[in-house]
């Protein structure tokens, strides 16, 4: 059974950084996409960045220029590294994996809270 374990949230101040994990345990392979997704209270969940097989990154225009989604593949984990703060980027942070194997899956990670103070 595939688990994808997500790490290095916490509460920083406005202007500081966080770097987020996310490592995947068990039989997966063929990881297609990772990717990061957020959901603030009241709100929907969105997409905040993406990594393909072949890294090529996409990133919500709220991020751009201040997070940076990296992979490891040998360690079927994900990156999120996350500077420049803003009270506004705080959610609970998601990881994302698709995997083609057999068919497509899709699994999620159970979620670690990002707050940043003002």
């Amino acid at each position: 059974q595939v688990q994808l374990v997500e790490s290095g949230g916490g509460l920083v101040q406005a202007g500081g950084s966080l770097r987020l994990s996310c490592a995947a345990s068990g039989s997966i392979r063929s990881i297609q996409t990772m990717a990061w997704y957020r959901q603030a209270p009241g709100k929907q969940r969105e997409l905040v960045a993406a990594i393909s097989s072949v890294d090529i990154t996409n990133y919500a225009d709220s991020v751009k220029g201040r997070f940076t989604i990296s992979r490891d593949n040998a360690k079927n984990t994900a990156y999120l590294q996350m500077n420049s703060l803003k009270p506004e980027d705080t959610a609970v942070y998601y990881c994302n994996f698709v995997a083609l194997y057999r068919g497509a899956s899709s699994y999620w990670g159970q979620g670690t809270q990002v707050t940043v103070s003002s």
